[in-house]
């Protein structure tokens, strides 16, 4: 390696934000600092400084005087904030980064190549506070194709003291780092920089390539924690320069912080998958498949279906006839995952025996269920959203006896949707929503939405529990607050919902199933 003078910035608080809501934990920041303290790495990137967006925001991504000034005083490392460019101008750059004077060292800015020439005006803002100013222009992989981008960028000597190649997709190779750091090198003086992205397990040789074309600056993560799939990891770095280059690395440090990350990885998932992979290979974004991927239980075909549908710019991988009810039920039951299904079986069975089979029926919101309810001489309707067609194959098998009609919410889908050659006859998709800013996606809706369209006056569910209080995770959580808003928006419209079975949803009424036989 020919090049010895660059530097290590490690951004773990700032983009592993994308995962924490930027809430950490004050004893694992403590340690963070504590840990960095001994180890190679100059800078240090705390997180975002921006105005007040609609939604909660964790204490890094504001990066509050009182917060930068407990960071100033864990450390001597050089901290940096970051700025969104889409979301600042130059007449903001006072208010937001006065309180930062004394304690922070560089602001980068996150541009979007498209806007090049509005980030010069607001970095020269930034520069007129005498903070050394780094340019993260993303999207790397696609530079090619920006033309006024690319004549440009020899008008950032003497505005920005770092120009970083932003792999924002994780698709790049060696020979694109090689290639786009020769674009820079030849219109500009400015430091290079490199960050990268870890889908297709790159984020090293591509690092240790920018590094060996003269790269000042590298970035990595704690773990690799960071959006998506995550960061060249700040240890594989070290390990790698320690062995090929005799950096000296405090192991020791080293392994107390990523421990602790580690722990916190078993919760959060971070890290590339197979949806992580496609999507940097075929440099499409990421935000939309860590969506899909965290918060919500899309198998990884139907992620990838989504994926080749983006990228071939298809709207959809199927669509189906508009569903028409031949019938209408004065009560339907939703039937959700939660295990209080089985808890209480006898008495939804008997429920429904009571019921005259011309007035109610059954629609699964969840296949989770289904099997108890085979035998049960009712009406039902299946939702297939995510890994529903999968899940009613293990269900029903050579589906012999399904008589079932399974319904999709209206077309184009964002998910390219699974649906098993055995079942396409009884497919349909409704043609609308009556609530348009709801998740287009989410059983729940388009179960209440089928219960509408079969004219039912009254929406009972069972098996939709809520999540435990002890073992509830975040993705859990993210369904939970979102069927709860779903919920509050069809009963404020007038839809008489409420559950027959234990529930912890607020806007979810109970009434017990045993008090109606």
């Amino acid at each position: 390696m020919n090049n010895t003078k660059f530097k290590i910035l490690d951004c773990t608080l700032r983009d592993g934000g994308y995962y924490t809501n930027w809430d950490f934990d004050p004893n694992l920041v403590e340690t963070y600092f504590t840990s960095l303290n001994s180890l190679p790495i100059e800078f240090l990137e705390i997180g975002y400084r921006s105005n007040p967006m609609k939604a909660y925001l964790g204490e890094f991504f504001y990066c509050p005087e009182y917060l930068l000034k407990k960071c100033k005083g864990l450390t001597e490392k050089k901290l940096v904030i970051i700025l969104n460019e889409k979301d600042v101008r130059a007449e903001h750059v006072p208010n937001l980064l006065q309180p930062c004077v004394g304690y922070i060292d560089m602001v980068r800015i996150a541009i979007d190549p498209k806007n090049f020439t509005r980030a010069l005006i607001l970095a020269d803002a930034v520069k007129r506070l005498g903070f050394q100013v780094g340019f993260n222009v993303m999207y790397m992989s696609n530079w090619e194709n920006e033309k006024e981008f690319l004549a440009q960028i020899k008008e950032v000597d003497g505005v920005a003291d770092y120009f970083y190649m932003v792999d924002s997709f994780g698709g790049v190779y060696p020979e694109d780092v090689k290639k786009t750091y020769d674009i820079i090198r030849n219109q500009s003086q400015v430091k290079i920089g490199f960050h990268g992205h870890n889908n297709l397990e790159l984020g090293l040789i591509n690092t240790l390539t920018a590094i060996d074309c003269g790269a000042d600056i590298v970035d990595a993560t704690i773990t690799g924690m960071g959006r998506g799939a995550g960061n060249l990891k700040t240890e594989l770095l070290l390990t790698a320069l320690n062995s090929k280059e005799n950096l000296a690395v405090d192991f020791n440090a080293l392994s107390e912080i990523t421990g602790l990350f580690s722990d916190m990885q078993k919760e959060y998932e971070w890290g590339t998958n197979l949806p992580y992979m496609v999507s940097g290979a075929n440099s499409l974004p990421q935000k939309q498949v860590m969506e899909w991927v965290s918060k919500r239980f899309y198998s990884f075909n139907s992620i990838i279906r989504a994926l080749h549908n983006q990228r071939t710019g298809q709207r959809d991988n199927e669509s189906f006839s508009i569903f028409e009810p031949n019938k209408k039920y004065a009560e339907v039951i939703i039937v959700g995952g939660g295990p209080t299904v089985h808890s209480h079986i006898d008495g939804i069975e008997q429920y429904l025996r009571n019921k005259n089979n011309e007035e109610i029926c059954v629609i699964h919101a969840s296949s989770r269920n289904a099997k108890p309810f085979n035998s049960f001489d009712v009406d039902q309707y299946f939702c297939l959203i995510g890994n529903e067609g999968l899940r009613i194959e293990k269900v029903f098998q050579d589906f012999e006896q399904f008589r079932s009609i399974c319904l999709l919410p209206p077309f184009p889908r964002k998910m390219g949707t699974y649906i098993p050659d055995k079942i396409k006859s009884n497919t349909f998709q409704l043609d609308s929503f009556s609530i348009n800013d709801l998740p287009q996606e989410s059983p729940t809706v388009l179960a209440i939405e089928l219960a509408k369209k079969l004219g039912a006056e009254t929406v009972a569910f069972v098996g939709y529990d809520g999540y435990s209080d002890t073992s509830i995770g975040q993705k859990e959580q993210e369904l939970f607050l979102e069927n709860d808003l779903i919920f509050k928006n069809y009963c404020d419209k007038g839809l008489n919902l409420y559950s027959l079975t234990p529930s912890k949803y607020p806007n979810l009424p109970v009434e017990s199933i045993y008090s109606k036989l």
